[in-house]
């Protein structure tokens, strides 16, 4: 197995990992999201939010391990462009670790309340302020600034033929999707998480789902490899 294929399942693998721990950690921190979070620890849900942000910081990991292994080949056609995609997927990884601290904070403060060691009137402003910040800082990152990194490494992957091109235009399809489902998110068309919202931001999940399939299953395109290398 050469060098390059292993880095295609390698980068499938990674991509599949980031789509599974996105959708484990948006379901178990709906304790912490919920119009009343600060009993998550006294419902006895600690331990169900310290899994949804171990599985957000996996996510994270990925989501740099993707950038950092796909853009060795993306490049090659057009650097500027592959670097706006670098600069992008890790602008996503910082808006996702701060929603992760955001998600910490407030089980912080319901371990407080639990203990009733602050006042309940500033416990319960805190808390939205909390709630507000994991709120946009999702909108910002696994939205708007995956929607434009992936529609510029889809562009890229279109134009060195690296994959199938119709999995390509797919991607910048679904990239368009997702950024809209934040800009109607950003404002105030639809809710967090509206199933109208799940609809318009889901495609991009399949998108990166079928590109991991391909990569692991039959990797980058050989000939094209090849042909961006000597170039």
């Amino acid at each position: 197995m050469t060098k390059d294929r292993m880095n295609g399942i390698i980068i499938g693998m990674l991509y599949i990992v980031a789509a599974v721990t996105s959708i484990i950690a948006v379901v178990l921190y709906q304790p912490v999201l919920s119009e009343q979070w600060y009993m998550t620890v006294e419902n006895g849900f600690q331990t169900k939010v310290l899994i949804g942000v171990l599985n957000d910081f996996l996510l994270v990991v990925t989501a740099i391990g993707t950038a950092v292994m796909l853009f060795p080949y993306i490049r090659r056609w057009n650097e500027h462009i592959a670097l706006g995609y670098l600069c992008f997927r890790f602008m996503e990884a910082v808006f996702i670790s701060i929603g992760l601290v955001s998600i910490l904070s407030l089980l912080h403060l319901s371990i407080n309340y639990e203990a009733s060691l602050v006042n309940e009137e500033n416990l319960i402003a805190n808390g939205l302020m909390l709630q507000a910040f994991h709120r946009w800082t999702a909108m910002l990152g696994p939205n708007l600034m995956l929607g434009l990194n992936t529609i510029m490494y889809s562009y890229l992957l279109f134009r060195t033929g690296l994959v199938p091109k119709s999995l390509a235009v797919f991607g910048m399809v679904t990239a368009v999707s997702v950024f809209i489902a934040g800009l109607l998110e950003m404002f105030g068309v639809l809710e967090p998480f509206s199933t109208i919202k799940g609809l318009i931001a889901l495609p991009v999940g399949v998108y990166e789902i079928s590109l991991a399939i391909w990569l692991i299953m039959k990797g980058f395109h050989k000939q094209r490899l090849e042909k961006l290398m000597v170039n």
